[in-house]
């Protein structure tokens, strides 16, 4: 399907069209990666530790149509379209910002500590009760990842849902400025990429950035019981902010939580006889439907299309996902991502499941936390209970002042730490699993668990 023609694109990127005559070429896809793009897209180069340009032979192999070009024109190949502009990246971001003001969909920005993945996730369904809509896939959430989102929408998109991550301070700022949101969501203050930040203040001003790009009229949404947010906060009106959380003083409330160990059922305050079930456990995942269900308040979806919906949503792969492990076992993968607010929070639930086999904890470190990584890595130790477990498997150097702090509480054959080769670990796990044992499995990205994961998912032992 044509989406642009290379005339549109060179003008939304103040770029010069060189090597063709047919300024009307299709495009129908971008990409950045030269070995995965189809026929007719254009190739983007991004400069990085590698510089892009140099896989231009791969592009125009793989299929690509036309490419962004940022070096000196003659170094381009001659007999292929490009589009020079000054900076790639930037390039990528103004076609974006131009499409997104074409198709003109409603904007939902989402950021915080955690649950922003989930709660762009409840947003698209509660959305989709009126819409026809277009989220963030997977970790597309960055600088590039979202216009990258942005550009990947189809033209009859009507409401849009951009999740916001960060590592540094104006990162925020530069997504929010770029979609311009007509609603923006702060999930949650935590401890995330502290190490970059320094404290929960530092964090709570790069989160506020949202409201750099929010439209005059635009509204903000955030958990008012978070006391670094409603302080600033107070740059808005009264009438843009709306808050979500467990008390009375809150615009949205939730009221009647019950816990199950695949699913969570509450109410709210404005809807009191309904019976909200998500199909997810955790209370905090209560939390994020609330911020979901008020933004489809803003665009006139009612609570009871929302619930719903909600009862149907479909969580990103990786985010408190019950599989199939071998040996008859249930495995609950958590393991996308971690921050300590997020792991006692995942520990909490665990501890309340029954089950008649084996409870078995898997947790890796969790990163960014700069000088506060020993702290916060012993408040997550004070969370274990270690009645709940029966084991308890810790993996990299972080997590040794984790099994520092617990080994006393355990029987020695049950509390192992690994470090390094992860096979060792696989190796004791396979051994100690049994049928309807449940297993949790917890750590950042960069601990690479979801390695273990999937040898865990066979059936059985090979």
């Amino acid at each position: 399907m044509t989406k642009w023609t290379l005339n549109e694109i060179a003008e939304a990127t103040d770029g010069v069209i060189y090597h063709t005559e047919n300024h009307l070429i299709n495009i129908a896809d971008i990409s950045f990666d030269s070995r995965n793009l189809s026929e007719g897209s254009l190739f983007v180069p991004l400069i990085a530790e590698r510089n892009g340009h140099e896989y231009i032979d791969s592009a125009i192999g793989n299929g690509a149509s036309a490419a962004f070009w940022s070096e000196p024109v003659e170094k381009a190949p001659k007999d292929f379209p490009i589009i020079q502009v000054k900076d790639t990246l930037q390039a990528l971001q103004q076609f974006a910002k131009w499409y997104l003001k074409k198709v003109n969909p409603k904007v939902v920005g989402i950021t915080g500590s955690n649950g922003k993945t989930t709660t762009k996730d409840m947003t698209e369904a509660v959305l989709s009760a009126k819409y026809k809509t277009h989220k963030t896939v997977g970790n597309f959430n960055n600088h590039i990842g979202l216009p990258y989102t942005i550009l990947g929408m189809p033209r009859e998109t009507e409401a849009i849902i951009l999740e916001m991550g960060m590592s540094q301070a104006d990162e925020i700022h530069v997504l929010s400025t770029l979609a311009e949101p007509d609603v923006a969501v702060i999930t949650m203050i935590g401890e995330s990429h502290i190490e970059f930040f320094g404290s929960r203040d530092g964090i709570a001003d790069a989160k506020m950035e949202i409201v750099d790009g929010l439209k005059s009229d635009g509204v903000l949404i955030y958990p008012g019981e978070e006391p670094l947010l409603a302080e600033r906060t107070a740059i808005l009106p009264e009438e843009r902010v709306r808050t979500f959380g467990r008390t009375d003083k809150e615009n949205l409330y939730a009221t009647k939580i019950e816990v199950k160990s695949r699913s969570t059922e509450f109410s709210v305050n404005l809807a009191p006889e309904l019976k909200i079930t998500l199909p997810t456990p955790g209370e905090y995942n209560v939390q994020n439907a609330l911020a979901a269900i008020l933004v489809g308040i803003e665009f006139g979806i009612s609570i009871k299309a929302s619930a719903e919906k909600l009862e149907q949503f479909q969580l990103t792969k990786n985010r408190l996902e019950w599989i199939e492990g071998f040996n008859g076992s249930q495995l609950l993968n958590d393991a996308y991502n971690a921050s300590p607010s997020s792991m006692k929070a995942v520990l909490n639930y665990f501890a309340t499941i029954e089950t008649n086999g084996k409870k078995i904890v898997v947790l890796g470190d969790i990163l960014e936390l700069g000088e506060l990584s020993e702290e916060l890595h012993r408040d997550v130790a004070a969370s274990i209970d270690a009645a709940s477990i029966d084991y308890l498997i810790l993996y990299g150097e972080k997590m040794r002042t984790v099994y520092n702090e617990v080994k006393g509480s355990f029987n020695l054959e049950k509390i192992r730490h690994f470090s390094g080769e992860k096979n060792p670990m696989v190796d004791y796990l396979r051994k100690i699993i049994q049928s309807e044992d449940i297993v949790l499995l917890k750590s950042s990205l960069g601990t690479n668990i979801l390695e273990v994961v999937e040898k865990l998912k066979e059936k059985t032992l090979m």
